[in-house]
């Protein structure tokens, strides 16, 4: 933690910074007695990453809700922390319940860590359990999230296991399943009713662990797999903690009105909501040109897209300049991931014409 507090000052006086840390750590941890305590801390370190990671935290779409009604935002996923962090910020700044946040298991390998995030309202995701074991997991997690917006807590879920490091979004539909489960003698659109479901898209302008992403990708790509480890969960949560952002939106779609029994319908439809409501940023676009450029791409009408927008020389010089230190063989991974975004936004609007 240490290190990436400051990386420079972690080589220089290792021991020093260690120690100022852990004195630092044992303040912030003496002042958490209950879960309100426990969310002013996070409350007062989330408004200084706002401020010295960010050009700005925005949002749309609070105003459509009722205060005392809960729902279960299901999320797109880009930041292990930052994406329910941010979410659960807005809705407390408009003055709604703040969430319970579903984590997977793979995060909660080091006891403290699992004892922080459920003085932060968190609720485990098992993923880790194979068979009936998994089955009863996963029904009690349903109805565990029913119970909750039954008792007006508001719940977040992200639409997928692990983050999209693609830049693709897409739902899963053994989630829909899932929230489905607490209500099993109920059809699966009257079960999920109950639930008021509202897909979430956040964006973020610089993608903090992105290098990371394109080098977890290219891994898969040559060896055919990835290893994921304890201690590089804590380096991408640091990442995605303390690395630039660049400008953050949450837009908060529509209630989610299920016409279909099929739950892949039921992913498509927030898919699409997620799509739509994805800010797109200069970043996006300038990624996007630049594999046109390449002849990575060949598509006119996205051709047209990227010459169409209005061009934001701070973000593009920024881009430029951080794509410039990524290794070779990452590159091509590296700018998908920022322009898949723009190609989803397309190809949804195509398929809805």
């Amino acid at each position: 933690m240490a290190a990436f507090a400051s990386r420079r000052l972690a080589r220089w006086i290792p021991g020093l910074l260690r120690n100022l840390t852990r004195r630092r750590l044992r303040r912030w941890i003496e002042s958490v007695h209950d879960v309100q305590s426990m969310q002013e801390v996070v409350e007062f370190y989330m408004n200084r990453s706002i401020r010295t990671t960010t050009w700005g935290l925005s949002q749309d779409g609070l105003e459509k809700f009722q205060p005392g009604k809960a729902h279960v935002f299901v999320s797109n996923h880009r930041d292990i922390v930052m994406d329910p962090a941010f979410t659960n910020l807005l809705l407390h700044r408009a003055g709604f319940s703040t969430l319970q946040i579903g984590v997977g298991d793979n995060l909660l390998k080091k006891p403290f860590v699992a004892d922080l995030m459920r003085l932060n309202k968190s609720f485990i995701v098992h993923r880790s359990l194979k068979g009936r074991e998994l089955l009863l997991a996963l029904q009690l997690l349903s109805e565990y999230i029913h119970h909750c917006v039954e008792d007006s807590e508001n719940v977040w879920i992200a639409q997928r296991e692990g983050r999209a490091k693609d830049g693709i979004d897409r739902t899963d539909p053994a989630l829909v399943k899932m929230l489905a489960m607490g209500k099993r003698k109920l059809p699966l659109c009257e079960s999920l009713a109950g639930l008021h479901i509202v897909p979430v898209a956040i964006s973020y302008e610089f993608d903090p662990c992105d290098e990371f992403k394109a080098r977890e990708l290219h891994e898969v790509r040559t060896t055919g797999s990835f290893t994921r480890t304890a201690a590089g969960d804590l380096r991408h949560i640091a990442a995605g903690m303390t690395r630039f952002k660049g400008r953050v939106h949450v837009a908060f779609g529509e209630e989610l009105r299920c016409e279909n029994e099929d739950a892949e319908a039921v992913a498509a439809a927030v898919d699409r909501q997620i799509i739509r409501n994805y800010r797109l940023y200069e970043t996006n676009y300038r990624a996007l040109e630049i594999l046109l450029d390449e002849g990575e791409l060949n598509s006119p009408a996205l051709r047209q897209a990227a010459a169409g927008r209005n061009v934001d020389i701070r973000s593009r010089d920024l881009f430029d300049r951080r794509l410039a230190r990524v290794e070779g063989e990452l590159r091509k991974l590296y700018l998908f991931g920022y322009a898949n975004p723009v190609i989803s936004r397309y190809e949804c609007e195509a398929g809805a014409n």
